[in-house]
């Protein structure tokens, strides 16, 4: 039951991180993703078979520790925003501030149902569901958001990092983004201590939300 509450929470979470993108882009101006039909909590336009399923099933049964994968980029046109840098920014950490929020809503119903559970509120099998889907519910969706911040494109961090650099070199930087998923798959199997330390963040997070449910036994 762990591996398929596991899959549809990670889906669930990557269908709220690309509707954020194109809710935003769609707010900052540019309708390309709506015309498209990618405003919607409905999987099925937005899942990659790689990204979805294969990578993060490889990653399960490797017991690597680290678990993550993504959905189609949502596609966008930041010549139609209002504000091209700034409204690029909002577009991009629109997905990473989407899965922040669901991390902080799972710790608030996982807290909820370990005190339910505590006065003896729920049969056994239900609590063992739900504790699974909020467990993975924070720890899937900050390692999404912490992940994605990475400036390696085409992450989302790439995107606020390139407008940081000067004219040519950010032409450049914004190209590397066809090696990007190769890159992250070389330094996750070949550099793992190096993902970890980048994702320090998600384990300190985490600790506090353990705290924080804690408070409620």
């Amino acid at each position: 039951m762990e591996a398929l509450v596991l899959i549809v929470v990670l889906i669930g979470s990557i269908v709220v991180h690309e509707v954020a993108h194109a809710w935003q882009a769609r707010r900052e101006g540019d309708d390309t993703a709506e015309k498209l039909g990618r405003i919607t909590l409905n999987p099925i336009p937005h899942l990659d078979p790689l990204g979805s399923f294969i990578v993060p099933a490889l990653l399960y049964l490797s017991g690597s520790g680290i678990f993550f994968g993504w959905a189609k980029p949502v596609p966008v046109n930041p010549l139609n925003y209002r504000e091209y840098v700034a409204g690029d920014i909002r577009v991009s950490m629109a997905g990473i501030v989407s899965n922040l929020i669901l991390a902080a809503m799972s710790t608030i119903a996982l807290a909820v149902v370990t005190k339910v559970d505590s006065l003896g509120g729920l049969p056994s099998p239900a609590a063992e569901f739900l504790f699974l889907t909020f467990e993975w519910g924070i720890l899937i969706n900050l390692v999404l958001a912490f992940f994605n911040l990475l400036p390696i494109p085409p992450l989302d961090g790439s995107h606020v990092f390139a407008h940081i650099l000067p004219g040519e070199l950010a032409v450049r930087y914004r190209h590397l983004g066809q090696y990007g998923i190769l890159a992250l798959m070389g330094i996750i199997y070949f550099v793992p201590g190096a993902l970890s330390a980048a994702l320090f963040p998600v384990y300190l997070l985490h600790g506090v939300a353990d705290w924080f449910v804690g408070l409620w036994i």
